[in-house]
């Protein structure tokens, strides 16, 4: 797939509903409604409530949010009401251009200090609108990654002639955290060495996945290799969510433990990705994890120009539950007749690690 099409297809994918992402910051709410394009607006507040009026159709959707400063959202055509908090009165709106693979998007900004007055810059309104950086995570003083090298220990994962899946997620892992640190991010490793966490699989997942659950972690990275035939080849990288309609699902079966084992963990998973579906928190974590997972297949293919084997959702178990942007890459194809004596090597693991890096640096926006 061209890099033009898979983020047309995301883009796309992004319009199926209204509903909007929800970013909690120090001094302010940010509610971001994805558009169709760039379009004027006019901004109107009153009491408690806070109406857009877009030259753009929306689908019509409402619901409530359990965020700072704001209660409730409602969209109906071209129009957006943000219900606000009682003792909120304020908000600052913009409209930004699609840009760095995100689309279009109606950015509302609700102080929660009214003494303070802190609102974050935002392009003025012009009747040509400017495009600017992708809406942010959560900025933290030290920001803190988890990096989590897939199977280890009692559960070898993949193996090839040429490789073996735990050896080689756990050498790349290593190499991204020597890169992260290097640049002043702060990293936990769930392992950093040979082993499991528990020789029971749905507790070492849990107990991996549990590591994103306590402290500010601004991101989870679980790396596999993945499995197929010979002839088969590129990379690929997914955030938590149902499978795309008549896709296979061996894929996150095998990566949740295999057999019967792998059956349940990913029917438990699927389930949860059908409840998220209704909650507006946990949709802006995909959303975020939807921005993370195209940076790092995206940085990946430039800098191992791999075949593009694109960005996708699936249930997997491991990145289910962390409360931040959680994604999972396949880095290549351990029992590829091109992939394999690749992967076996410290130049074209490097090449991985700089890429994976490269992306969570871009993502968290450290210099």
């Amino acid at each position: 797939m061209k890099l033009s099409v898979a983020l047309a297809a995301l883009t796309l994918a992004s319009f199926a509903s209204a509903a909007p992402r929800v970013g909690q910051h120090d001094t302010y709410t940010r509610v971001v409604f994805n558009l169709p394009k760039a379009a004027a607006y006019t901004t109107k507040v009153t009491g408690n409530s806070v109406t857009v009026k877009l030259a753009a159709t929306l689908p019509a959707e409402q619901g409530r949010l359990n965020a700072a400063g704001v209660t409730a959202y409602a969209v109906a055509g071209g129009t957006v009401t943000l219900t606000l908090a009682a003792g909120h009165g304020q908000a600052k709106t913009s409209v930004l251009a699609a840009s760095g693979g995100q689309p279009a998007r109606l950015i509302i900004d609700v102080p929660l200090n009214l003494a303070a007055k802190t609102i974050p810059a935002t392009p003025k309104p012009a009747a040509v609108v400017r495009p600017t950086a992708s809406v942010n995570p959560p900025k933290m003083a030290r920001p803190k990654v988890v990096i989590d090298p897939g199977h280890g220990g009692v559960d070898p994962g993949m193996q090839s002639k040429w490789v073996s899946e735990e050896e080689v997620t756990l050498d790349v892992g290593l190499r991204v955290r020597d890169i992260l640190q290097q640049n002043g991010v702060d990293v936990i490793m769930t392992r950093s060495r040979d082993t499991q966490l528990s020789t029971d699989k749905a507790t070492d997942l849990d107990l991996r996945s549990g590591m994103a659950k306590t402290g500010e972690i601004a991101a989870y990275i679980s790396i596999h290799v993945n499995a197929g035939n010979p002839a088969a080849e590129g990379i690929e990288t997914y955030y938590f969510g149902k499978p795309i309609g008549g896709s296979n699902r061996s894929l996150a079966v095998l990566e949740n433990g295999g057999g019967s084992v792998g059956l349940s963990l990913t029917r438990k998973a699927s389930n949860a990705a059908q409840d998220m579906l209704g909650d507006i928190l946990a949709q802006a974590k995909l959303s975020f994890s939807r921005q993370l997972a195209t940076k790092v297949q995206y940085s990946l293919l430039s800098s191992t120009g791999a075949v593009n084997r694109g960005v996708h959702t699936d249930a997997f178990y491991v990145i289910r539950d962390p409360k931040t942007a959680a994604i999972l890459t396949e880095i290549g194809f351990g029992g590829s007749n091109r992939e394999g004596p690749l992967l076996a090597t410290s130049a074209y693991r490097a090449k991985i690690a700089s890429g994976i890096a490269s992306a969570i640096l871009d993502f968290l926006h450290v210099k």
